[in-house]
């Protein structure tokens, strides 16, 4: 067995078998169907996105790096849009990588694509993510093939990766890049093609919005008098005398400062402690 099938086991059964190639395991009888209808995926996980059937697939480094993965895609050809990735399986797959770190080069990459839509094959596109930079060349991919803006191409890459965080550098770049599509017109739409937080829906859990008329409590104010006041020093009795009239015992002080005991007068009785 070589070496590459035990380092690669089938995702399915776990066993090594050239399961791409439709050959049964051995060891318990799996078998990749040849005309088997492949989902969409919407990725996030081991899983690139698939944005156009059987053509375009969005995803991250860790799904580049998995090449039985790739293979059981269908996917023969990759876009890097990190310098930094290296490409790993140059003899299995077909590459092209971009070179600047900072600006996406969208007619660079458009056209690769272009090209493997031309030859119908399956094309990769990632970045570390599959976030932001890889996300944006397929936008800009869409907005240069199909003729949609780029309100549209980004929901239409949302729904099917939910993942898509763009950064604020390339969302900029994609709106100079649909200016220089379709003309300054869209400047003025162009607040808008991005959600904002504003837009997020509230959760009221079903209780009425209360009208924004409703006048705010004051506090600490001087108003009536409350049962909470703080009681000043002066307020409390001077002469308070722990059991009130029912003491038994008084001490007194004499002319020489000692302290005698009064005897309680009538027939109180003492009280007990224990």
């Amino acid at each position: 067995m070589r070496k590459r099938e035990r380092e690669n086991p089938c995702m399915i059964c776990g066993h090594y078998h050239k399961y791409e190639a439709g050959e049964v395991c051995g060891v318990c009888g799996h078998r990749m169907p040849a005309n088997v209808d492949r989902p969409a995926h919407q990725g996030g996980g081991a899983f690139p996105s698939e944005i156009l059937r059987d053509f375009l697939y969005l995803g991250s480094y860790d799904n580049a790096s998995r090449s039985e993965l790739l293979k059981t895609l269908g996917i023969s050809h990759v876009l890097n849009t990190v310098p930094a990735c290296q490409n790993l399986y140059k003899n299995s797959f077909t590459y092209h990588c971009l070179q600047d770190e900072k600006n996406l080069q969208f007619d660079d990459a458009v056209q690769f694509l272009e090209q493997c839509e031309k030859e119908k094959v399956r094309v990769l596109v990632h970045c570390m993510s599959g976030k932001s930079r890889s996300a944006g060349i397929v936008i800009a991919f869409l907005m240069k093939s199909k003729g949609w803006r780029l309100a549209q191409s980004f929901q239409w890459v949302k729904e099917r990766r939910p993942l898509v965080d763009l950064s604020s550098a390339v969302q900029q770049q994609l709106l100079q890049y649909e200016q220089r599509i379709f003309g300054s017109n869209c400047a003025a739409t162009a607040v808008q093609t991005f959600p904002s937080t504003d837009s997020l829906p509230s959760f009221g859990f079903g209780f009425p919005k209360p009208p924004a008329n409703i006048p705010t409590p004051a506090f600490n104010q001087n108003t009536s008098s409350s049962i909470f006041e703080r009681v000043g020093l002066q307020s409390f009795p001077s002469g308070f005398t722990f059991g009130g009239g029912r003491a038994t015992e008084q001490k007194v002080a004499n002319n020489n400062n000692t302290f005698g005991i009064i005897p309680s007068a009538g027939n109180e009785a003492l009280m007990d402690s224990s």
